[in-house]
């Protein structure tokens, strides 16, 4: 999508010969602000405008008369046509187009504007031209010199090698004037424009390289710049409606080629929609339906997203205004905004009057962004959110991939009376209740005990002075399975004293609870204080008592169990994963796979279940006010870790029911 660079009126440029005032119209008041290039998290890369010292007059004068290939033919003892060459080029490189066309066999009035326009067509920020030679015969001569032009908004010069005739009449040397004075390819009528193009977008991919943003619709709303009326009037219509600097809409559109189509500015259907009322009365102004991966995503959530061209922050950012730059708001659009959207590519053309380019000089600098590959896979994260999709509650699902680490799927759905807890999948502090039994089980078996040990189920336990309750029936001859298999609390909490604290620290840090997950994006490994005493075991042994977990965090202690191996989740593939040893190995590991196998086929986690390849899990159910629950399921199916949170007003358990669901779409 072709787009072009942002006006700044001709800057005042430092005027250093003649010392006499000049005559004409004075120098364009200084243009606005610049374009900073600050590589900010989330935001664009942009590009300043090279700060280059101007050569003084007489340095000039000096590198000319250096580079001078003067040859006198003899005739007529003409006097030298350097000084002319030189006053010509001042007077053009400081913005005095009237002094410097009175120089010409022009008619002031018409040079001037063409001197003006070349300026304002390229949107230039500063202009300078040395002279290298002048070669005389007699009463004519040839000048060639250096162009140097800044270009606003591309953030590059662009320089050529200019070239034209002189002659003298009565002693008095005159340019002789064609619009290739300017540059040697423009012919009568043509005109210079700048195109400034960016490449789509990068994508975000998932681990298979599919493009985690789908196609939709988007609108280019933009003019034919050679079809306005007034372009001035065009601008500054078009700045109200969008906040965009009118100025700098007033360059893009002056830069442009003429008879293309300029995109002025990308919007969404829902952006369009509220915007085009007010857009549709700017003057000339058109809009383009087009499909485009920039504004959808099945992963919306942690995706994030993109603004275009009038986003507030790049306002903020102090960014010049391009059009066809997008900049990412949120999540990983934001995160990896650098590697996303490349740099534009920027060429200076020659446009005939029918608007056709006839000559193109490419400049240096442009390149398309590069692809994020993360390890999300489309298939899990759509049955993710087909799954959320019915749920009559909040709720959130993250599923890892239990050899790897890989992240394969996130979403979230908001729905009934009581929210998701803050922080999302990845980042919510959040008490597990006994969906944390996982942990406990495993610090348990470690010290010799058996998944058919007797252990009542009692609906009321006191241990150390805290009491807790069970709510369902009790069982004076459940096992350590059972309990499991049920969520007994008070079974656990009874059993807890067989536990020191150091053991069960021991067993958090080798599920990874606490760990230092190396991710740009925040995530929250789980938190579990330090203890003492039996009544602090207990709170802790039963998922209270201070522990705080994300749903990712426990979806990777269900992964290590799952594999044996603990693995730190990463999201992009290129990010390396630790790992570590699971608290148990051998006939430990396999007895705790046999309790999460058992609640899912006989107990509290039974909603889960499906037939073929077993699933692995428990449950658990935190109260987090009077009338406020939230429902987990942590578990595992083949290399498929997962953890799922619901919400609810009753104390009801649901989360399991949507695990099943999704592996179920998972296959």
């Amino acid at each position: 999508m072709p787009h072009h660079a942002q006006v700044r009126p001709p800057a005042e440029r430092p005027r250093v010969a003649p010392s006499t005032p000049p005559s004409g119209p004075p120098p364009a008041a200084p243009r606005g602000p610049g374009h900073p290039h600050g590589r900010h998290a989330g935001r664009p890369s942009l590009t300043k405008l090279p700060k280059k010292a101007r050569l003084l007059a007489a340095l000039l004068v000096v590198v000319g008369a250096l580079a001078v290939g003067f040859t006198d033919g003899g005739f007529g003892g003409e006097a030298s046509a350097e000084p002319a060459v030189q006053t010509f080029l001042l007077d053009w490189q400081n913005g005095h187009y009237a002094q410097a066309a009175a120089l010409t066999t022009g008619s002031t009035p018409d040079v001037s504007a063409q001197l003006t326009a070349a300026y304002t067509n390229l949107d230039a920020t500063h202009q300078s031209f040395v002279m290298q030679s002048v070669t005389q015969h007699g009463d004519t001569a040839v000048a060639t010199f250096l162009a140097t032009v800044d270009l606003a908004a591309a953030g590059q010069q662009w320089s050529y090698i200019g070239k034209f005739g002189l002659t003298s009449s009565h002693g008095q040397w005159v340019v002789k004037w064609a619009p290739s004075v300017i540059n040697p390819s423009l012919g009568a009528g043509d005109r210079l424009a700048v195109a400034t193009t960016y490449a789509p977008r990068a994508s975000l991919t998932d681990v298979h390289g599919q493009p985690l943003l789908s196609k939709s619709t988007v609108y280019r709303v933009g003019v034919y710049p050679g079809k306005l009326k007034s372009a001035m009037a065009t601008a500054n219509a078009f700045a109200g409606v969008t906040k965009l600097d009118e100025q700098q809409v007033l360059g893009q559109i002056q830069a442009a080629p003429p008879g293309d189509f300029l995109p002025l500015l990308t919007l969404s259907p829902a952006d369009f929609s509220s915007l085009w009322s007010r857009l549709s009365k700017v003057p000339g102004i058109h809009n383009q339906k087009e499909s485009e991966r920039l504004f959808s995503s099945t992963a919306q959530d942690l995706v994030g997203s993109v603004g275009t061209e009038n986003a507030t922050v790049l306002r903020e950012e102090g960014a010049a205004y391009q059009p066809g730059m997008t900049v990412g708001l949120s999540g990983l659009e934001q995160t990896y905004q650098d590697s996303l959207i490349g740099t534009p590519t920027t060429a200076v053309e020659v446009v005939n009057q029918a608007g056709h380019v006839t000559k193109q000089w490419l400049l240096k600098g442009g390149h398309a962004g590069t692809p994020v590959q993360t390890t999300l896979d489309l298939k899990q994260q759509t049955a993710a959110v087909n799954a959320l999709a019915g749920a009559p509650n909040s709720a959130e699902i993250v599923a890892v991939n239990s050899t790897t680490g890989g992240i394969n799927a996130l979403a979230a759905h908001s729905a009934g009376d009581v929210a998701l807890p803050s922080g999302g999948p990845m980042n919510a502090r959040v008490q597990p209740g006994m969906a944390f039994s996982i942990v406990s089980a495993a610090a348990l078996l470690s010290t010799g005990i058996t998944v058919d040990h007797p252990l009542p189920c009692e609906p009321v336990a006191d241990v150390g002075g805290e009491t807790f309750t069970y709510q369902p029936a009790s069982s004076s001859t459940a096992t350590f399975a059972e309990d499991f298999a049920n969520g007994c609390g008070t079974a656990f909490a009874n059993m807890s004293r067989t536990l020191t604290p150091a053991q069960l620290s021991a067993a958090e840090r080798a599920f990874g609870i606490g760990s230092n997950w190396q991710m740009r994006m925040s995530a929250f490994s789980g938190a579990a204080p330090k203890v003492s005493g039996e009544a602090q075991v207990a709170a802790q042994v039963t998922g209270t008592g201070g522990v705080l977990m994300s749903p990712l965090g426990m979806a990777t202690v269900a992964a290590e169990v799952a594999s044996g191996t603990g693995h730190s989740p990463v999201l992009i593939t290129s990010d390396p994963s630790s790992t570590w040893q699971a608290p148990l190995s051998g006939t430990g590991l396999a007895e705790l796979r046999q309790l999460m196998q058992l609640a899912v086929a006989k107990g509290a986690s039974h909603d889960a279940y499906l037939p073929g390849t077993p699933i692995y899990g428990q449950s658990g159910v935190v109260q987090t006010g009077k009338q406020s629950y939230l429902s987990w399921f942590v578990g595992y199916r083949g290399t498929t870790a997962v953890a799922v949170l619901e919400t609810g007003s009753t104390a009801s358990q649901a989360a399991a029911a949507l695990a099943g669901t999704f592996l179920k779409g998972v296959g």
